[in-house]
């Protein structure tokens, strides 16, 4: 039995509950030191992981047996790279509130630490019935951070994406207790869960495709059930935002790639160029609404639509080269909307606007923050050399593979991005400085303890892709090869 897995699960969690225990006055302190241990020892798992195809470090003991419930979790190399991004994001997130005077410290930084553990456990979760627990345990301290500390409007907000989330993840688990009647035994384990998925009948099969792809759609956020999410994203607090563009709508992504497609090949087969259709029209849609945004977090917000857009279009044709392009860009994006969010975050504290006609002439008086501002934003369009060009080639290349029409369309996510992101850069860092920003002030030493690490991350990933992608390589190309077995075999 290896304790592993269930470490990085449990140690945030505990953490939280001796915040919210003790309420230590140094609460910020012990919430980064919790969480940079956590990133330390995810760096040590990585150094111990095999590059292969198999799912490492398990933990799997009966828990609820008359149920046949298992608590089941364990690490291959597509759930790695997730876990990874969750545990070097959350100590950026914490140190980048540290300029901040936050009420009830204890209970914020608690409530961060135990949504870490609950994405972990998302990651992680081999059994059917656990990943919905995680899932939903990931919303409730979201929920609360949005509602104690978000902005204005924020009980109705916060509200609407409760429910919103909640609805759809009441779906889920209906398909997951379906497909838990169907096993043999009846167990939530994931592959007794692929088994009975492909063995039923294409009607089954697709009220469960459906079923489980409006809950994923609704986290990432897809076209059409994206509502809720440029307004979440506006009222949340600075560490709220970066918590649910940076790390959370991964969980969507990840629903896709380990539960949805390989439970429900038929039905795939049947609706996936539906749903692709619905990736890029969101992309185009996104990118269009952006145009038009005053509010900068406003405007990353649909730009993060966008760029889930087109992961989910890519992930979609279900190839190599798309769930590859997928998982480095769900790294990418999670570090550059970290870095895009903070540096709005940083403008607002300054000049308490985020309206961008009411910006300008910030370069003048802050030559560092708008050189790194410049470095993300240039990820963020898929520059060469810079993280977001290896995950956008491969997406678009993928889709250009499965339909040119398509690949023509979802492309055009480079050039609209460029511009929309590119023209409020100009708006509010170029000019003559105005009463709003002539005392602005450039970084502190904190802020660059964030931005400057994410600078950095942006030309490593772009650099050197293959050393994230050969982590993934082996788990995706599996999970291509079972189901391709599984759709002969059904044929």
């Amino acid at each position: 039995m290896n304790y592993t897995t269930l470490f990085l699960i449990l140690f945030p969690l505990v953490a939280a509950l001796m915040l919210f225990a003790f309420r230590p006055q140094p609460s910020k302190w012990i919430a980064l030191v919790a969480s940079v241990v956590e990133m330390i020892i995810s760096f040590i798992v990585l150094s111990q992981f095999q590059k292969n195809d198999s799912v490492q470090f398990i933990f799997n003991v009966p828990w609820i047996t008359s149920l046949g419930l298992n608590f089941s979790v364990g690490l291959d190399g597509i759930s790695l790279l997730l876990v990874l991004l969750t545990t070097v994001l959350v100590p950026f997130i914490i140190l980048s509130s540290f300029g901040k005077d936050i009420n009830a410290s204890s209970t914020f930084y608690g409530l961060i630490l135990i949504m870490q553990s609950a994405l972990i456990g998302v990651f992680a979760a081999r059994d059917g019935l656990l990943f919905y627990l995680f899932w939903e345990m990931a919303l409730i301290p979201i929920y609360f951070i949005c509602l104690i500390w978000g902005g204005e409007n924020r009980g109705r907000i916060t509200l609407k994406f409760f429910i919103y989330t909640l609805a759809g993840s009441l779906f889920m688990l209906i398909a997951l207790v379906y497909l838990y009647l169907q096993t043999p035994n009846h167990s939530f384990d994931i592959l007794a869960l692929y088994e009975a998925g492909r063995g039923l009948p294409l009607h089954d099969q697709n009220l469960i495709f459906w079923a489980m792809f409006i809950a994923f759609a609704i986290k990432m956020p897809v076209f059409p059930f994206h509502t809720w999410q440029p307004d979440t994203y506006t009222v949340a607090p600075a560490q709220g935002t970066m918590l649910l563009s940076g790390i959370m709508l991964k969980m969507g992504i990840y629903g896709l790639i380990r539960w949805l497609v390989p439970i429900v090949p038929l039905a795939f087969q049947e609706w996936g160029s539906i749903t692709i259709v619905l990736s890029v029209i969101g992309i185009i849609y996104a990118s269009c609404i952006a145009f038009v945004q005053k509010d900068y977090k406003r405007l990353i917000a649909y730009s993060s639509i966008a760029h889930v857009g087109l992961i989910a279009g890519g992930l979609l044709t279900w190839t190599t080269i798309g769930i590859q392009g997928a998982m480095i860009q769900m790294l990418s994006h999670g570090i550059i909307a970290v870095g895009l969010f903070f540096i709005v975050e940083i403008i607002f504290d300054r000049t308490k606007s985020r309206s961008i006609d009411q910006l300008g002439g910030i370069r003048n008086v802050a030559p560092i923050l708008t050189s790194v501002f410049l470095i993300i934003l240039l990820g963020s369009v898929a520059l060469p050399l810079t993280s977001g060009f290896v995950g956008e080639f491969l997406l678009i290349n993928s889709l250009f593979q499965y339909h040119n029409i398509i690949g023509a369309v979802a492309g055009l996510t480079i050039i609209l991005g460029a511009v929309y992101m590119l023209v409020a850069f100009q708006r509010a860092m170029s000019g003559e400085t105005n009463s709003l920003t002539a005392s602005f002030t450039d970084l502190t030493n904190q802020e660059k303890l964030v931005l400057f690490p994410i600078v950095i991350l942006i030309f490593l990933m772009g650099i050197f892709p293959n050393a994230i992608l050969e982590i993934s390589e082996p788990a995706v190309n599996n999970l291509l090869f079972q189901l391709n077995q599984a759709s002969d075999s059904i044929k």
